[in-house]
């Protein structure tokens, strides 16, 4: 058998990294993108040190610091009175006690530097998966556009409404959470002579505000919400928000969140949604990760890193068995990820984290290439 050949479905974070980290190791991967091209949407991440230090692996950290924001701490606020609640440290803090640097950039150039990140010619636009068939020796691929491709091994890394996941689980929609986000994103001269936080979540009994620079020379400003609605309506996957909406869902927060949404040029409304915790993430040739897998609520700011950490996982546990020993290498996978994604889906529904003054090193200390490797039942992987 000569190398295998890995289909990556969705070029997404997760996915995207994970083409980029199993190429340099030597595999040979396709990465399949519905969209026709990628844009810089109006959104920032969150990239802790549990994602730097993978960061490192790829060789783009030093690119990474080069362009995002580095917020000494992430401040939570008091909606009301902007009183401080936690002051967890971040900065020189970060790096000297988790391993890293904690950043925060723009989603679309972080984006954009993963995707950089692949070999050219790696990535397939319009490309939108309809169904996948496997025959045992390999997996078709069929698309929308008639196109048929076969891989030995796919990924399936594409989102919360995975047409891989479906194949493997059958058709079933993700539970809408009851809360909307609003995101705006917007220069920071706006702001005046305000002088608002590097990092901070502005917090209700009900509803929050996460409010962050994107760019090293904080000359962009981002914030995102989650704020509950009962109902949103099946097949939208965005909406148009306005300053209005906006004043009445934060009517009694503080002076600072007003003269925020006073400003904002232009918001947009993007529904939550969340998965049980699925029954396996592979099954055959086939396996899954990040919002494919594990869907939550951004409330810790850990949605993608839990999406790059699957990719880096799965590249490990890859090089562990070796790609012939498919099965195995995902069954060691998910003995190393499902319990961890599990715990972060479960505090980001709750929404508590930081909002005391608690230690986060379970989450920022973590390094996904150098934790010991708990073991897996063979008679699983081969089940």
């Amino acid at each position: 058998m000569g190398k295998a050949r890995i289909a990556v479905i969705g070029a997404g974070l997760g996915g995207t990294v994970a083409a980029a980290l199993l190429q340099r190791n030597g595999f040979d991967v396709r990465l399949y993108e519905q969209a026709k091209v990628f844009s810089r949407l109006g959104a920032g991440i969150h990239l802790g040190p549990n994602v730097m230090k993978v960061m490192r692996r790829l060789g783009c950290e030093e690119t990474v610091d080069a362009m995002g924001s580095h917020p000494d701490f992430w401040f939570s606020r008091d909606g009301k009175t902007a009183d401080t609640i936690a002051q967890i440290p971040l900065g020189d803090y970060a790096l000297k006690t988790y391993g890293a640097r904690y950043v925060t950039v723009h989603r679309g150039d972080f984006h954009a530097l993963m995707a950089s990140a692949v070999q050219p010619g790696t990535i397939d636009f319009g490309k939108c998966l309809k169904r996948l068939e496997n025959n045992g020796s390999e997996v078709r691929l069929i698309f929308t556009d008639g196109t048929i491709e076969t891989a030995d091994i796919v990924v399936g890394a594409d989102g919360v409404n995975s047409k891989v996941r479906e194949h493997l689980l059958g058709a079933e929609p993700p539970r809408y959470t009851g809360y909307v986000a609003h995101r705006a994103v917007f220069p920071a001269s706006l702001l005046g002579d305000n002088p608002y936080d590097m990092c901070a979540k502005w917090w209700s009994e009900d509803r929050h505000m996460m409010a962050y620079y994107v760019t090293k020379e904080r000359d962009e400003y981002y914030y995102v919400t989650g704020v509950p609605q009962a109902e949103w309506p099946e097949g939208v996957s965005m909406m148009e928000s306005s300053r209005d909406e906006m004043r009445e869902a934060f009517t009694d927060f503080h002076p600072d969140v007003q003269s925020l949404i006073d400003v904002t040029p232009s918001v947009t409304k993007w529904p939550l949604f969340e998965r049980d915790p699925l029954p396996l993430w592979g099954r055959g040739r086939i396996v899954l990760l990040g919002d494919a897998c594990h869907p939550m609520k951004p409330h810790m700011a850990q949605g993608a890193a839990m999406a790059i950490e699957d990719a880096a996982m799965l590249t490990r546990c890859l090089i562990e068995m070796g790609s012939a020993d498919y099965t195995g290498a995902f069954a060691l996978y998910e003995a190393n990820r499902a319990e961890r994604a599990s715990k972060v889906q479960l505090v980001s529904h709750n929404n508590t984290w930081l909002r005391s003054n608690e230690d986060p090193a379970w989450v920022f200390a973590y390094d996904v290439f150098d934790v010991p490797l708990a073991s897996f039942s063979r008679q699983i992987a081969e089940a």
